[in-house]
């Protein structure tokens, strides 16, 4: 790994795209990633790039098989999540829990049933 880079580098919407299914897959080429992704398809070598720019930010390891690459996760999707669930509140909510869920209660995106499934999660852990 590069100690001049970040491990943890904000990805694009494609990059972001191209973890999900390499942690689906566990372990893919780049033609099984490109099977794997919806609608329109970027072209082989455009796909190929954008999973070496993920091997650059240290997402992304890869095997040799001659000439051919398999590209596996280096980032749990639980990892990536988190670091990125904390860099938001951080920044958006003045790092409250609190101020997040009052966001979501405001648009009305969580209804009362799963407030109280969250408040019994946190009294079952205390």
């Amino acid at each position: 790994m590069d100690s001049n880079k970040s491990p943890m580098q904000k990805l694009t919407n494609k990059e972001e795209e191209i973890m999900k299914i390499l942690w689906h897959l566990k372990k893919a080429f780049v033609k099984e990633i490109r099977a794997e992704l919806k609608g329109d398809k970027p072209h082989y070598n455009t796909l190929s790039t954008i999973v070496r720019n993920l091997e650059d930010k240290n997402y992304v390891g890869h095997e040799a098989f001659g000439n051919t690459h398999r590209y596996h996760p280096l980032i749990s999707k639980d990892a990536y999540r988190k670091k990125f669930i904390d860099s938001t509140i951080s920044e958006f909510y003045d790092n409250s829990y609190k101020s997040l869920v009052s966001f979501f209660a405001k648009e009305d995106k969580i209804s009362v049933a799963e407030l109280k499934e969250i408040i019994a999660l946190i009294e079952k852990n205390d």
